[in-house]
């Protein structure tokens, strides 16, 4: 992901050594593979849904994504729209504003989920727009960024938005209403500040921002962002921190029972958790927000898994059960 991050750079090929990014930001602590332990803890966590008091402590970092146009020979074709089957239903390859009626009658009925596919397809062809900076509450930020992508060519855009359509499919099939933030039906973006006013003005019950990450190769596994408290100028997230580390934690537990990946080694100290306060995203959200990077495109155990139509699947279903089980709580 490289969401809301430093003007683009290309993405990087060997082991990282310690950086900083950004102004004030933490040095990401590379953390060792996790143990089959720990994702017992986060399945354990995800299931008894813990209070605010009991969380375990995360220092703050910040992930090593790069923000990359696709390679010269990529083609920056439309997301692949998942098929329609008996168990998940067919995510609509429509706009937002034809989103499918849930289920009335299913355990998320009542509640609104925004989920927001990170960056755009078409953001790379719209450099000079994305770059625009546009104020995300403490300071200001580029409008949106291209995202990154495999070797390959396969982009983050696509991968955001094929998880994102499946995700929508199944919580819609529990009664949730559910509203994408874009649907490659606009040009490019929307821009930061924008997202999180869509999902503040559908007064949503929880938003999942949905990525990949640009890191080193070695670098792997997924990890969930939280915002961090923040308070100042537009920019108070006083009232979603504790609610918005509930909804990652389940995520991160549910995520791991579903795909089988284990949390990131490089980013959140071993605990798939990880709180910034650089993310426009996040800091301008009045409701309970979180990003989810579910790997690192950059790396090619990890690529192999996101380009894979079976794997996306899996990891669009961690996301709503980590989602349902914080809105069922």
């Amino acid at each position: 992901m490289s969401y809301d991050s430093e003007p683009p750079t290309p993405p990087t090929t060997s082991a990282p050594s310690s950086r900083r990014f950004g102004r004030g930001s933490a040095t990401v602590a590379v953390a060792a593979l996790v143990p089959a332990a720990l994702a017992g803890w986060l399945v354990w966590q995800a299931t008894s849904g813990p209070g605010d008091s009991d969380q375990p402590e995360v220092v703050p970092g910040q992930s090593q994504s790069r923000s990359v146009a696709p390679p010269a020979d990529a083609k920056p074709s439309a997301p692949t729209t998942p098929p329609a089957s008996p168990s998940t239903g067919a995510p609509s390859p429509s706009g937002t504003d034809k989103d499918e009626k849930p289920n009335a009658t299913g355990p998320l009925a009542g509640k609104v989920v925004v989920v927001d596919p990170g960056h755009n397809p078409g953001n790379f062809r719209h450099t000079r727009e994305i770059n625009k900076l546009v104020n995300v509450g403490t300071h200001r930020k580029e409008c949106d960024t291209t995202g990154t992508s495999t070797n390959a060519g396969y982009t983050e855009a696509s991968f955001t938005l094929d998880v994102s359509r499946r995700l929508r499919a199944l919580l819609e099939k529990q009664g949730a209403t559910v509203k994408l933030v874009q649907n490659e039906d606009r040009p490019y973006g929307p821009c930061v500040d924008e997202r999180a006013r869509i999902g503040n003005e559908a007064k949503a019950d929880a938003v999942v921002s949905v990525h990949a990450d640009g890191s080193a190769v070695g670098n792997r596994g997924f990890h969930v962002i939280l915002p961090a408290l923040v308070k100042g100028g537009a920019a108070d997230t006083t009232k979603i921190v504790g609610p918005s580390r509930e909804l990652g934690t389940r995520i991160a537990g549910k995520f791991v029972q579903a795909t089988g990946s284990a949390p990131s080694n490089y980013v959140g100290d071993g605990t798939g958790l990880d709180v910034r306060k650089d993310l426009g995203g996040l800091n301008l959200s009045t409701v309970p927000k979180v990003f989810v990077e579910c790997g690192n495109m950059r790396d090619p155990k990890d690529a192999a898994l996101l380009t894979n139509e079976g794997w996306r699947q899996k990891a669009a279903q961690g996301i709503a059960d980590g989602i349902g089980s914080y809105l069922e709580r």
